[in-house]
């Protein structure tokens, strides 16, 4: 009986414990997520969605933009997933390298904007609190990570791209690498 209760009491401490971070991310990370959020929909409201488009067409046209730039905009006025959707105005062949690129950015620049990736929050705060644990910066280690994530994942589109044009190419496919003007 005695291992029951034990097991038992274990058991709702972990959700205890679940409880009392909720607790305390609603003090403090949810507010500030809440608010990021808000700015960046009133950013895109302010712009227009024509403009938040045009950025889209001209990001595609160059591979660092498409895979630096166009990520990091649509990342951060976005949110994930939503930061996806800017893969709709690239050329079908552009489009594999740009969700790759845009799926790592979403967890690299999580430490410095976490408004872009909310979900998985809980992972950087776990890194952060060992580092604040250590004496050590967080935001330091939030931009470090941020920066060589986006060359790392621009590394990661480009090759993406290197990869489509093989599987295409074995696959006996074309796909249009030309910029589509519509805006639909």
């Amino acid at each position: 009986m005695e291992y029951i209760v034990k097991f038992a009491e274990g058991f709702m401490n972990l959700f205890q414990t679940g409880a009392d971070n909720f607790i305390a991310w609603m003090g403090s990370i949810v507010p500030l997520v809440l608010m990021l959020m808000v700015a960046m929909n009133a950013v895109i409201n302010l712009l227009g969605e024509e403009r938040v488009t045009s950025l889209a067409r001209v990001a595609s046209k160059n591979v660092f933009t498409r895979y630096m730039i166009l990520p990091f905009v649509s990342a951060f006025m976005l949110g994930n997933p939503m930061s996806m959707t800017m893969g709709r105005f690239l050329p079908e062949f552009y489009k594999p390298g740009y969700i790759a690129a845009q799926m790592q950015f979403c967890h690299t620049s999580n430490g410095v904007f976490p408004h872009i990736n909310p979900g998985e929050l809980f992972v950087w705060l776990g890194i952060a609190q060992g580092i604040e644990a250590l004496g050590l910066n967080q935001m330091e280690l939030a931009i470090r990570y941020l920066l060589v994530g986006l060359v790392m994942n621009f590394v990661g589109g480009w090759v993406t791209d290197f990869i489509t044009a093989r599987v295409c190419k074995q696959q006996g496919i074309t796909l249009s690498k030309t910029v589509d003007v519509d805006i639909d």
